[in-house]
């Protein structure tokens, strides 16, 4: 199914933007910086629209709101990189699965496809068009030094949701399924994987210069799990996005990964490596290919600690990365509780 999409502004050139620059293997000193989420709770600005715009998925398919909460940070900090505002279950809701958010215990997904089959569900495209109406109206109000990133969830992160029908800690159901019917959670994830591929290049389309895929859950598999579940469908994205798509650089976040790592930069062939807080810089330094750039991964429990404790994170990360290209993020996404102030800390410390 086509769905109609308002083109993009002419791109200017990667120079102009230090983030994309360093995505296509430049090193920038110093490095550019965004975090992930940050387009959200902690921002007073934030809580003010969500509480006039009501829940949170009434504000992700509102595409002139989820613009404006896109842009707030980049207002505020100035930051190398906005983060279209939306949500990965978009994918599975498009899918046919019904979504909603409760307030204190996150999304439920419904019928969950540990007791339905996948075949049951009515996909429903239309209901990503707000997201490509959001990268529009974005696109045409950055700063032109500022890279636009979309993104969407991995199949196995998604899976995961689609399976349960909520987020959980260890996956325990999207794992047992996968054992014991591996065809039909196969099935799953090769749904997920098709309307991904669409999703990601209609953001293109729309108007973002770089997409994100983010594998939340990575850290519950077996290595054979983490190779058929995480790497082989994660590749195939990237292989078809780069062919429909050539050029825009694709980042790879499998939070929790860990020694795995390697084996995920060389087999997907991402254009850059997400790394949580857990891994050590230093190693992932001597341990990723030569050359591929690497974005993180400062503990977001540091950023709420501020004062010293940051100001030493931020140096052994850039102490790590002296010679790959790095942009700095977080390992994981804001916490709510975040300060203000310890932001304007960090850009301080990383930027001077």
């Amino acid at each position: 199914m086509e769905l109609s999409r308002t083109a993009a502004p002419a791109p200017s050139p990667a120079r102009d933007r230090p983030l994309l620059a360093v995505l296509r293997g430049e090193r920038r000193d110093p490095p550019p910086i965004w975090m992930m989420r940050q387009a959200g709770r902690y921002l007073p600005e934030y809580r003010a629209l969500r509480a006039d715009k009501g829940g949170f998925l009434d504000l992700v398919h509102d595409s002139e709101a989820a613009a404006e909460v896109t842009l707030q940070p980049i207002r505020r900090f100035g930051f190398d990189g906005a983060i279209l505002f939306s949500d990965i279950l978009v994918i599975p809701h498009a899918l046919g699965q019904d979504l909603r958010f409760e307030a204190g215990e996150g999304p439920r997904l419904s019928p969950t496809l540990v007791d339905h089959a996948l075949d049951a569900l009515q996909p429903a495209l239309e209901r990503l068009s707000p997201v490509y109406a959001t990268v529009a109206r974005v696109a045409a109000a950055l700063p032109p030094e500022t890279t636009f990133l979309g993104f969407a969830g991995s199949p196995w992160t998604v899976a995961t949701y689609m399976v349960a029908g909520q987020g959980s800690r260890e996956q325990a159901e999207a794992r047992r399924m996968a054992y014991r019917d591996p065809q039909a959670f196969a099935a799953i994830i090769t749904a997920i994987v098709d309307l991904t591929v669409d999703y990601l290049v209609g953001q293109i389309e729309a108007g973002v210069h770089v997409v994100q895929l983010f594998d939340s859950w990575s850290g519950s598999l077996a290595p054979s799990e983490f190779e058929r579940w995480v790497i082989a469908p994660t590749a195939e994205i990237v292989d078809r996005v780069r062919a429909r798509a050539p050029g825009v650089p694709i980042i790879g976040f499998p939070k929790g990964a860990g020694g795995k790592l390697p084996a995920y930069a060389r087999e997907t062939r991402v254009d850059a490596v997400g790394l949580d807080e857990t891994v050590d810089p230093v190693w992932a330094d001597g341990a990723l290919p030569s050359g591929l750039p690497v974005q993180g991964n400062l503990d977001p429990l540091a950023l709420i600690a501020g004062g010293g404790a940051l100001a030493n994170a931020v140096h052994s990360i850039q102490a790590a990365f002296t010679e790959r290209p790095h942009i700095f993020n977080l390992g994981h996404g804001i916490l709510p509780d975040t300060p203000i102030a310890h932001v304007e800390q960090l850009l301080k410390l990383v930027r001077c």
